[in-house]
């Protein structure tokens, strides 16, 4: 039987792990539990978002086969939240696959750091 493993972190490379610590504090409202100009670490107790230095870090264009991974979040209003967001200082792509002539089913924001990442509605 293989050793079944419970996922403690994701951690996101980064050029300023306190800013972008930062601006995702604001976006979760989880608790900065740690930062340095090197490391930073959110948590709400259960789910946790580190942020690594990595000072020649290039972000990656967007839409990209490149992309290596993006992060969801709930919200109870999309069109609310992205407006917040944006006042952060994320940026709104021009792509944006998950609005349809139908309406909003998620938008694609980039973070700070040129980071991908999806506010979605409650129910989706």
């Amino acid at each position: 039987m293989t050793t079944k493993a419970r996922l403690l972190a994701t951690t996101i490379d980064c050029a300023d792990p306190k800013a972008l610590a930062g601006f995702y504090h604001e976006v979760t409202g989880m608790e900065i539990t740690y930062a340095d100009e090197n490391y930073a670490a959110l948590s709400d107790g259960v789910t946790s978002i580190y942020f690594g230095r990595v000072a020649d870090r290039t972000p990656v264009e967007w839409p990209s086969p490149d992309k290596q991974f993006h992060l969801d979040f709930r919200v109870p209003d999309v069109e609310q939240a992205v407006e917040d967001y944006l006042k952060l200082g994320a940026v709104k792509p021009e792509f944006q696959p998950g609005i349809t002539e139908e309406g909003v089913g998620w938008v694609v924001l980039r973070d700070p750091e040129g980071h991908v990442f999806c506010v979605c509605p409650e129910k989706s």
